[in-house]
């Protein structure tokens, strides 16, 4: 029997990926989240073993309960190449959606089958037919191992396994690698930024101690469910699974996703998915918790303590949530690897899309609705040759591929380097100046590298009541249509609560590749508030196109696990993370920064009184100020790259 693209597709059960998936926690790419298709689960039974084209047929062989160190079992289904003989190379995918429609998300996974690889594919412990209780973030690592361990014990493994996946599923190759099982020998994750844990950043949740809302409750409510439901314990597991009468069971609860939505601008923040009915989740505990909390810190993700010893294929996409913990992760296995073979063999791939959307770069690749030209990489090449490489002993040359390769966004071009930051990489100021009215792009702000002189400052009112919509950008799973990607910003420019600097048109372009951060010297009238900034790139036609965003919460500016409140009128000067980027800011472009104190529904109000937020529904209109002279300046630090 068997699940493949060609068997569902014939009688018109898939049209395409599911959509939904996470922040954090590993997502599949795409808008609302998808219900357990109960169609798929009768078909599984109704497919025979059939031939995809070349090489091998696939064989699935389902739901094998494999046991954990504690006795909890994972079920586990097994792609087969069938008719091949001796021992077989694995690569394993552990994700949190539902092993039944990982098969389909990648290309990749049955062309390995039909070149003689078994494709091992589990339900994480407490999600659908597996074990356990679902809890974020723990037990990843021992069940990662032990699994590896009973692969490698079967009789057909060759003793090497491989991994693979995208979002969470990339997330928990990373997470297995910080386990280092000496039979896990190569590893692909891709946007698995979630699995590592910068302080204040736990699953991306957070971004400079502000909630990140929409993709962490739009995740929990389409995904997060710790409801599954399965046989009675009378019954064996693994059989009953396996048998016709599986065949009408749906595992997960029904999600009213569309109930969250209506709830999504209400308050308080912390109990929205309770009042829209959902089932039970962890969304409390991430919504309530200080950025860096000990809840946080005691979850298995990577950290920088850890070390690793897999060589590995490291793939993100500059408007996903987490190119910087990305690159992080490329640098920290090479510098903790415990072998030169692994130190020398770390890589890093970084292009244009969306979460997970790698493979649908086109000749005329839009993202969002910005266009970025032909962005098209041998994606599905580069991974079958990695896996070829250490799981076959194929020597195709894989290892000779440039250490780092990224999109320059604008220019859109592939560029190489084999070192992050690329050669010839220094730091530029542009300072902020304005002759205190930089209240929307039809204001008086400017930026330029030249140090501001003598003294001023803009003013803004920020009212939570009215926040700064959010349009595009770099998350998922909110269930909006413009989540992620490049928009033109100009509309929202118009809004007196967002101060506009803007370069003058530049006379020769300029490449920006790397860690992007803001200082600014703020104050505010109010016990808390949050400070916004946004670098766009002005097109000569006068679009506006997003190309990195960050926040902070000013009760964080000291400390992402400490809270302390501002004394209203007093200037601070604050660092404002903007994560990474690349853009080539082309000749007669003009730069672009946007601060302001919202970006809503992506990151939570702030509302300004000074309480835990988060349980609060009332709130406090803010009078905030940037200032800019020579002893408050305020300006963005460019990682500008020298060809």
């Amino acid at each position: 029997m068997c699940i493949n693209q060609g068997c569902l597709n014939s009688i018109g059960v898939l049209g395409g990926r599911p959509s939904g998936g996470r922040p954090s926690g590993g997502r599949p790419s795409g808008g609302r989240p998808f219900a357990p298709m109960l169609a798929i689960l009768a078909i599984s039974f109704l497919c025979s073993s059939v031939a995809v084209g070349g090489g091998y047929s696939v064989r699935l062989e389902r739901s094998y309960m494999v046991p954990m160190r504690d006795g909890t079992t994972l079920s586990t289904d097994l792609y087969f190449p069938e008719g091949a003989t001796g021992s077989l190379p694995t690569v394993l995918i552990r994700t949190v959606y539902g092993k039944s429609h990982v098969i389909d998300w990648n290309p990749v996974y049955t062309t390995l089958v039909k070149q003689g690889y078994v494709i091992a594919i589990q339900d994480v412990r407490g999600r659908y037919e597996s074990e356990g209780d679902y809890i974020v973030a723990t037990k990843r690592r021992e069940d990662g191992y032990d699994t590896v361990d009973w692969l490698v014990a079967q009789t057909w493994s060759n003793g090497k396994v491989g991994s693979a996946g995208c979002s969470y599923q990339g997330e928990t190759q990373v997470v297995l690698s910080a386990a280092r099982h000496p039979n896990h020998v190569a590893a692909i994750p891709m946007s698995a930024a979630s699995g590592f844990y910068a302080p204040g950043r736990a699953w991306q949740a957070f971004s400079g101690g502000v909630f990140e809302l929409a993709q962490t409750a739009g995740w929990f409510a389409g995904n997060g469910t710790k409801v599954f439901y399965g046989p009675p314990e009378t019954l064996d597991r693994q059989q009953w699974f396996r048998s016709p009468a599986a065949r009408n069971f749906v595992q997960a609860p029904e999600i009213d996703f569309e109930a969250y939505l209506k709830l999504l601008p209400t308050l308080p923040t912390s109990s929205i998915l309770q009042r829209a009915g959902l089932p039970p989740t962890d969304y409390e505990l991430w919504a309530t918790n200080l950025p860096d909390a000990d809840y946080f810190r005691s979850m298995d993700f990577v950290q920088a303590s850890d070390s690793f010893n897999v060589p590995a294929v490291f793939m993100d996409s500059w408007y996903d949530y987490g190119p910087a913990e990305t690159i992080e992760m490329f640098r920290l296995f090479q510098d903790n690897a415990l072998s030169k073979a692994a130190a020398d063999n770390q890589f890093l791939i970084i292009g244009p899309s969306t979460h997970c959307n790698y493979t649908q770069a086109t000749e005329n690749t839009i993202v969002g609705n910005r266009d970025l030209g032909d962005a098209r990489l041998e994606y599905v090449n580069i991974q079958l040759r990695w896996y070829d490489y250490w799981l076959k002993g194929i020597d195709n040359g894989i290892t000779a591929m440039p250490k780092v390769q990224y999109y320059v966004m604008g220019k859109n071009q592939w560029h190489s380097s084999d070192r992050w930051p690329p050669q010839g990489t220094r730091y530029q100021k542009w300072f902020l100046h304005s002759n205190g009215k930089a209240n929307s792009r039809k204001g008086n702000g400017s930026l330029s590298t030249d140090e501001p002189t003598g003294r001023g400052v803009d003013t803004f009112i920020y009212d939570p009541a009215n926040p700064v919509p959010s349009l595009g950008g770099h998350t998922c799973c909110t269930g909006s249509d413009t989540e992620a990607g490049g928009y033109d910003q100009s509309e929202i420019e118009l809004r007196d609560d967002v101060l506009v600097y803007t370069s003058d048109q530049l006379t020769e372009g300029l490449e920006v590749t790397g860690l992007l951060e803001v200082v600014l010297s703020v104050s505010s009238t109010a016990l808390d508030t949050d400070f916004t900034a946004k670098l766009v790139d002005v097109y000569p036609d006068g679009r506006a196109f997003n190309i990195q965003e960050g926040a902070l919460r000013m009760r964080y500016r000291d400390s992402l696990s400490k809270s302390v409140l501002m004394k209203p009128g007093e200037i601070y000067q604050v660092h404002l993370d903007l994560h990474a980027s690349s853009n080539y800011f082309a000749k007669d472009h003009r730069i672009r920064l946007e601060v302001s104190s919202s970006n809503f529904p992506r990151l939570e109000r702030n509302l300004n009184t000074g309480g835990n937020n988060y349980d609060e529904s009332s709130w406090e209109i803010a009078n905030n100020s940037v200032y800019y002279s020579s002893d408050h300046p305020s300006y963005i630090v460019l990682p500008v790259v020298e060809q």
